[in-house]
Formats: C-alpha cells, structure tokens, sequence
C-alpha cells in the first residue's frame, strides 16, 4: 500500500516536471562581440507582447521569435543599431526602453506639466476676478446709503433705550 503511494507520487511528480519544464536555446556565435551584441540586444528589446519584460527574459512566442531573429542577423553581421532600426520598423517604438524623442512623446512628457501649469493659472483668474467683485460691491455703497443706515442705527439705540 505505501509502495504504490509513493510510486503513484512519484509518477505525479515526474510528469508535472516535465510539463512545466521549458526548453533551453542554445546559440553558437562565431566570435565573442557577437555573442555580447546578443545578450545586449536581448536584454535592451522589449517583447511587444508582454508589459515589461525583455525579449531575453519573456518566454512568449512572439520574444522568442524576436531572439531567434536577433540570433539570426547578429550571425550575418548586422550592426546593433541595424537590429534595432529593424526591430523598430516592424514593432514600433515600444520594442525600445528609450523611444527616441518625438512629437508624440513630447506630448506626452510636456502634456501633464501644461494641465497642472493651465488649472493654477485658472484658479488665479478666478479668485482675482471674485477679489475684484467685492470691491466693485464696496463702491456701490455711497453717502446717501451710509446716511440712511446711520439714521436706522440712531432710530434702533434710541428705541433700546426706552
């Protein structure tokens, strides 16, 4: 009973390895500069698949044709800039860490800084205006009114003092 408990547990345990176990790419470069402009090319491209993960560290179909396709040009000589530029022109440039400056991106950097510099320049317009109201207010108020509130006053103290 406690032999086939624990060749049963066994047998569990040796597929589900294998199931979760992923295959290891191996690359042969002809010299060490290419083999380094891979490693730097798979952990500087962004696999357009997932959120922000590297091409070297995603397990996603689309990056491990995107390392094959590195694999692939480093091996025929391409320069990193020309994998990039290639990678750009195929994926945009969210395949890149550091998108180059565009009117795009500068929208989006200077966008937020606008608003907040716009919505302060507001509430300063505003209050200036409601300030300006209440003095406009205070000039409405003339002799002929001050005489007829004093008149009222004097009227009420000398009603309080009967």
């Amino acid at each position: 009973m406690i032999k086939q408990t624990l060749v049963a547990m066994f047998a569990t345990f040796a597929i589900s390895a294998s199931v979760t176990a992923a295959p290891i790419e191996f690359h042969e470069f002809d010299t060490v500069d290419q083999e380094q402009q891979f490693k730097d090319l798979s952990n500087t491209l962004r696999c357009p698949k997932c959120q922000n993960n590297t091409i070297g560290d995603s397990n996603a179909e689309l990056a491990v044709d995107l390392r094959q396709k590195v694999y692939e040009m480093t091996k025929d000589g391409k320069s990193e800039q020309e994998i990039i530029d290639y990678m750009i022109a195929r994926y945009g440039n969210f395949v890149t860490y550091n998108p180059p400056l565009t009117l795009a991106t500068s929208i989006l950097w200077v966008g937020p800084f606008s608003v907040v510099v716009l919505g302060f320049g507001l509430i300063v317009l505003r209050s200036r205006k409601s300030k300006s109201k209440a003095v406009e207010s205070n000039k409405d108020w003339d002799a002929d009114k001050e005489a007829r509130l004093k008149a009222l006053l004097d009227e009420e103290n000398d009603g309080d003092k009967q």
